[in-house]
């Protein structure tokens, strides 16, 4: 049975006024805020409905349909809120009620991920399927993207969702059945993943997370506002020192990366292990994937020190006065580097098909190299962009 959940945003926006009065102060505010902005996209999602095209069934047939973006957009909204509660906990977790704070982070990250599986898979698809088509001639070569007058970095994809998926019909035989493989493969996955996410947000588990989140967006437990025992009375109420360390950990892992390598635009690293029987993902990427997920709270750290603003598009990053536009980089830098590994992994995983033509076979182990040559190609990027000197926005 559905629980009720409180919601703030219904309240008088008093809370979203002063600035933070001392830094225990920033932590709450920003808990908070991010509590709020889950809830928002948790009542757009209760007033689109649990289905893909934004209506329930039995509306459906009376009221025109939502935008097809409607359910994209609030699952990506509701993530990001997660993601960023997630990973502040885990950074500020000594300022935090203990007990409150490892309870609470391991659900947010498991919505987070729960919710961001279809995406993923739908993305994956698409970025292949146009490789495919470029690989084989059969479409232009990609233009390059904008550049971002505000920042002068480059602008982010445009959040409406792919058209239709590339024409494989001047395809060679090899290629299109590679390419109907591919989609057979991954959208029977996208499929299963929208089927857990609906799950997901039905489910009793869920609603222990938003009645949580919603007690968050009016209360913050923090440890000093407890009983007084020794450990909370020895809590530091400094975020500088916590927030450094983020930073200390951040720099030591990509002091561990092979940059000296990555600054070479190509090199013959983006095949090591392609022959491999093992399915498990490429093993160089995995120290490449942690960095990303300590910038990640690197930023989100940021945000706290610095009071960002929570108000943002759908598909965007906070629009605030201290982005850091090397960090904004080197980010998207990495996410590149994560999407073109898993779609090489989902590449070889293809071939791994029993009883495939020999032609989608090589079909299928053309698409794979092009793939690790992307991530070299965001491993370069990122290291570019990672020694440049730090650059804030006015």
């Amino acid at each position: 049975m559905a629980q009720r959940h409180l919601d703030p945003t219904d309240r008088a926006p008093a809370e979203a006024v002063a600035p933070p009065a001392s830094d225990t102060d920033a932590l709450a505010s920003y808990l908070r805020a991010q509590a709020t902005e889950f809830l928002r996209a948790l009542r757009r999602h209760r007033e689109s409905g649990a289905s893909p095209n934004g209506a329930s069934p039995a509306t459906r047939s009376a009221a025109p349909p939502a935008a097809p973006t409607a359910h994209v957009d609030t699952a990506r909204a509701l993530r990001r809120a997660a993601r960023r509660l997630s990973g502040t906990l885990h950074t500020f977790q000594p300022l935090l009620d203990a007990d409150w704070a490892e309870g609470m982070r391991p659900e947010l990250a498991w919505l987070s991920g729960t919710l961001a599986m279809e995406h993923a898979y739908a993305s994956r698809l698409d970025r292949l399927l146009q490789a495919l088509n470029r690989l084989s001639g059969s479409a232009p070569l990609p233009s390059p993207r904008p550049v971002s007058g505000r920042t002068g970095a480059t602008a982010p994809p445009p959040t409406t969702p792919p058209t239709a998926h590339p024409d494989r019909g001047n395809l060679t035989v090899g290629a299109a059945k590679a390419g109907a493989l591919l989609d057979r493969q991954l959208t029977l996955a996208r499929t299963r993943a929208h089927s857990t996410a609906l799950q997901a947000l039905g489910s009793s588990r869920f609603h222990a997370v938003a009645d949580k989140v919603a007690l968050l967006a009016s209360e913050v437990p923090l440890r000093t506002t407890g009983p007084l025992t020794a450990p909370a009375a020895a809590a530091p109420t400094d975020l500088r020192p916590l927030a450094t360390a983020a930073e200390d950990r951040l720099t030591d892992a990509v002091a561990a990366l092979p940059l000296v390598t990555a600054g070479s635009p190509y090199n013959a690293q983006a095949l090591v292990h392609g022959l491999s029987p093992d399915p498990s993902p490429h093993p160089q990427d995995a120290p490449w994937h942690q960095v990303r997920l300590l910038l990640r709270l690197h930023r989100y750290a940021l945000e706290v020190l610095t009071g960002a603003a929570t108000g943002h598009t759908a598909g965007t990053e906070p629009d605030d006065d201290h982005a850091d536009v090397r960090l904004l980089a080197a980010g998207e830098a990495l996410d590149l580097h994560r999407d073109a590994s898993e779609a090489a992994a989902a590449a070889a995983q293809a071939a791994r098909t029993p009883r495939i033509a020999p032609a989608t076979a090589y079909a299928l182990g053309v698409l794979h190299a092009d793939q690790r040559h992307e991530v070299e190609a965001a491993r370069y990027a990122f290291q570019h962009s990672w020694h440049k000197e730090p650059i804030r926005l006015p």
